[in-house]
């Protein structure tokens, strides 16, 4: 067994091979290390400009919004890989926000409850339509970013949301 840390959220996993994605914000395999390699981007100590923290704040707004969207489709969906997607789409949300939350020092903030169509085909159309909206963000902030582990950061969400948009039109 080896141990692998995620760059981008700093969890560790531990098993024979390096996974495909970090199990646990889905950030690509390319960013998880070797253990006594990885320099995760959560524990680097980094002067933020306002124009990144600004986008960070958006991005915590984004992906709790999501994570919260994803709960109530997750509630909606009645055959059990949807329900079972949602409930993972949802949990990798929360830990972009958990991130977030950490490279700015903050307190993770309250999460409202979202609303969502009863229809599975509706919240199909509308996780593309969150998820083309955070790549489309996510590039404009990578752009925007002067800090290195920000664009990393940002860069990575971005790969992350587009993959969440292929798994929903390979389900629907």
């Amino acid at each position: 067994m080896k141990l692998y840390i995620c760059e981008i959220c700093g969890d560790a996993y531990i098993g024979e091979e390096k996974p495909t994605d970090c199990p646990f914000c889905g950030a690509r395999n390319n960013f998880i290390k070797n253990a006594d390699e990885a320099k995760p981007i959560v524990n680097e100590k980094i002067e933020i400009s306002e124009i990144s923290k600004k986008n960070l704040l958006e991005t915590l707004a984004l992906e709790t919004r999501a994570n919260a969207m994803y709960l109530c489709m997750a509630g909606k969906a009645e055959e059990y890989k949807i329900k079972a997607m949602y409930k993972r789409l949802a949990k990798v949300e929360l830990e972009h926000a958990a991130i977030v939350t950490k490279i700015l020092g903050i307190s993770m903030p309250e999460i409202n409850p979202e609303t969502c169509a009863d229809e599975n085909q509706e919240n199909f159309q509308k996780t593309i339509e969150l998820e083309d909206h955070a790549v489309e963000l996510y590039k404009k902030f990578t752009a925007e970013a002067t800090e290195p582990n920000i664009r990393k950061f940002f860069g990575a969400l971005m790969q992350v949301e587009a993959g969440h948009i292929k798994l929903v039109e390979s389900i629907k």
